[in-house]
């Protein structure tokens, strides 16, 4: 044994009596321990269950939005243009060489078996180099290259950049390509057969990726080590001169408490960036397996995915699977990698962007709740997208990294009108607008009447019978016979048809016809396995026969699958005002209208719920935000009059300066000045007599019953019916002053 405790002649430290601790997911996510040592080691090793056949999710849906395209023209502008997100600096390739690269101690970690290696002891450094006291293993951290290095007769060394969980990493002059700057990847463990396997299957990987917001691959070369004279095989790649999302959230942690995060949109607009990234990946047969903060880089205005180390094919069961903790999906050691396992890892790491939480130990396969977390209270669509992302099983999660984008790019949406009041409207290519629009005033606990206000599902274009449903209407009775004569019978049809049941009052029917639907998801291949859309129609049949709690149970279903949408959530609002919860009915009522102003039946309702709690001036303000383009603009206006025409006098005489300003017809605005008028003379204090005049009429007890029978006389002219002059004519004698004649 030597005096530093190594053996002469095996090579092996002497063993340490006190227990070792194993790699924490900190090293991991820095990339300096094994990738998925000790808790997440390779899943295909001895004594996992196999993995067989390529991920459900890749295949599974019928409604999910088709594929992106194999190859993207350009870079999309961060956060879909709803956000802007800080630029990022140009990084001078020269300042970013390390000035003494090793590998920390902390960060040593055996390959093989995972236990600590080259730690000091007694005031003694530790070795980069050795052997495994636990396991024998060979194990260094030295850079194989040196500064001025030359490889392939082309690529001059400068030093190293940083290490990874497969090698170091190294700047490089491309002196065939005008001296451009390149990074060369090598092994961190030459000794390493897993990690040497890894990086060939990187290699063959990255011939075939080609994506703006993906790591440019330029070359692939072979050298000699200095030392041992083997050769190691080097990636060749662009250099990305920005900051990572990790390194963004050190510095923001640095500067504060130490549990800062990036803003909740920013970090939307990152995983938006990098969803289209992964998409390719899945439509050229790939999985990207390691999605991560470490592993984002943002220069300038723009996204890179680095460290495609763990890229694999969909349909690879024997290579080693590499991961992160904290980030990987928690079936990966029985089902391998998969589209669904990728999303996963997206929908933890939006996570870790948006809020400090203890991802690695306390909820390494879960999240805080709303309670734990206020953002996740504050954004209830973020949290119900989050869910989804990392639901525990797979089957449930996105089907598709551009499903996934569509849906976070509706919670962006509703974020930004959230935090800044402005609405965001986007098109949904999910629902219909919506069909209806109630009266201002109308009281929506109707509820088999509410649901003909919602929007409806969009009928999938690639439908055999599309077509035919596009020209099919009518009266419901007569719909369903032509839905039932179809000339071919599919899911459309079928959901079609049930609307249509519902519409005619058979409410049995519809659930019937959805159930048999349902009940033929087992047998046959018609209706996908994450099709949302039997639940919805059981939801609006279930609103339609009065049933509000169970149509409000189906209906958070599908909120949780669509969090992004606005459709689900304003049926849920309309529930909660029917079962007489304001609370909930207005703050569905009002995420839906802040963020978009099409669907103006959340202007309406929400004005109802404020009203019905009292809170007058701000249901007169939510009926004033109705646009002056919108076709009910006159309608909100004729509810905020009527609205404020109920509270105390002075808001009276303010309903009457809002009304003088409508363009109204005779009928109405005579019917609306009535009723002004007659709340005046209501809030009027006997012998009360206010300055100016209200509608042309003085504010006192004369002049307000004066204009009223005025008011009476008129709509008595404009009457239908004999019954209906007669009546308004004796209002007009009784409302009008007394006189001595």
């Amino acid at each position: 044994m030597g005096s530093d405790g190594f053996c002469h002649r095996c090579g092996l430290e002497a063993p340490v009596l006190e227990d070792t601790a194993p790699a924490t997911a900190a090293d991991a996510a820095a990339g300096t321990g094994p990738r998925t040592a000790p808790d997440s080691s390779p899943s295909t090793g001895p004594g996992t269950a196999p993995w067989t056949g390529t991920s459900a999710a890749a295949t599974r849906s019928r409604r999910a939005v088709t594929r992106a395209s194999t190859r993207s023209s350009g870079r999309g502008r961060l956060g879909a243009g709803l956000v802007e997100v800080p630029r990022v600096p140009y990084r001078d390739p020269k300042t970013a060489v390390l000035t003494d690269p090793e590998v920390p101690e902390a960060k040593r970690f055996c390959s093989n078996c995972g236990k600590q290696v080259g730690r000091g002891r007694d005031g003694r450094p530790g070795r980069v180099e050795g052997f495994c006291a636990h396991c024998g293993h060979r194990y260094s951290f030295t850079p194989k290259l040196e500064p001025g290095e030359v490889l392939h007769e082309q690529y001059e060394v400068l030093g190293c950049l940083a290490h990874g969980g497969l090698g170091w990493i190294y700047l490089a002059a491309d002196h065939a390509v005008s001296d451009r700057w390149v990074v060369l990847k090598g092994l961190l463990d030459s000794g390493d057969a897993d990690a040497m396997a890894a990086a060939m299957a990187e290699r063959r990987f990255l011939a075939e990726v080609e994506h703006p917001n993906i790591v440019k691959i330029h070359n692939f070369v072979r050298h000699a080590d200095r030392r041992s004279g083997e050769l190691v095989d080097y990636i060749v790649m662009e250099y990305v001169g920005g900051t990572s999302v990790k390194d963004m959230i050190k510095q923001l942690r640095a500067r504060g408490t130490g549990t800062e995060s990036l803003p909740v949109a920013q970090a939307i607009a990152y995983a938006l960036e990098a969803l289209p990234a992964l998409g390719y990946l899945h439509s050229v047969g790939l999985l990207y397996c390691d999605f991560k903060p470490d592993n984002v880089i943002q220069t300038e205005e723009q996204l890179k995915l680095i460290d495609l180390g763990a890229v694999r094919r969909v349909d690879d069961r024997h290579s080693p699977i590499y991961g992160t903790i904290g980030y990987q999906a928690p079936e990966i050691g029985k089902r391998g990698p998969s589209v669904a396992s990728d999303l996963y890892t997206v929908g933890r790491a939006l996570a870790v962007m948006s809020f400090h939480f203890d991802f690695r130990h306390a909820h390494r396969e879960s999240l805080p709740g709303p309670q734990e977390q206020p953002l996740l209270a504050r954004h209830d669509s973020f949290r119900r997208f989050l869910a989804r992302a990392t639901h525990r099983d797979p089957d449930q999660r996105f089907a598709s990294a551009e499903e996934m984008a569509e849906q976070l790019t509706g919670v962006l949406r509703e974020v930004l009108a959230q935090q800044d009041g402005l609405p965001r409207p986007g098109l949904s290519r999910q629902f219909t607008p919506e069909r209806r629009v109630p009266a201002a005033f109308d009281v929506a606990r109707d509820a088999g009447a509410a649901w003909r206000a919602l929007p409806v599902p969009q009928v999938d274009a690639a439908d055999p019978a599309a077509g035919f449903l596009a020209t099919a209407g009518g009266d419901p009775q007569e719909l369903v016979r032509a839905l039932r004569s179809a000339p071919v019978t599919t899911v459309e049809v079928r959901l079609q048809l049930a609307r249509s049941l519902v519409e005619a009052g058979r409410v049995a029917e519809a659930e019937a016809e959805l159930d048999a639907l349902a009940a033929a998801r087992d047998v046959e291949d018609d209706l996908a396995e994450d099709d949302w859309r039997p639940g919805w129609y059981l939801g609006v049949a279930a609103l339609a026969d009065g049933r509000v709690r169970q149509a409000r149970e189906a209906f958070e279903i599908i909120c949780d699958v669509l969090p992004g949408e606005a459709a689900p959530k304003l049926a849920i609002a309309v529930c909660a005002e029917a079962e007489g919860d304001p609370a909930t009915a207005a703050r569905f009522y009002e995420v839906v209208w802040c963020t978009d102003h099409s669907y103006v039946s959340a202007a309406f309702g929400w004005s109802r719920v404020l009203l019905a709690r009292g809170a007058r001036r701000e249901a007169v303000a939510v009926l004033h935000s109705v646009p002056d383009t919108s076709s009910h603009h006159v309608t909100a206006q004729v509810g905020a009059v009527r609205a404020q025409a109920g509270g105390e006098l002075p808001d009276v005489l303010a309903a009457g300066t809002r009304l003088a300003g409508l363009e109204l017809d005779v009928a109405r605005r005579v019917e609306l000045t009535a009723e002004v008028l007659g709340r005046a003379l209501e809030s009027l204090r006997a012998g009360e007599a206010v300055p100016g005049t209200l509608l042309g009429c003085p504010v006192t007890d004369t002049g307000l019953r004066l204009g009223l029978e005025r008011c009476y006389r008129q709509l008595a002219r404009l009457a239908d019916t004999p019954e209906q002059r007669i009546a308004l004519v004796d209002r007009a004698n009784a409302v009008r002053p007394r006189t001595l004649v």
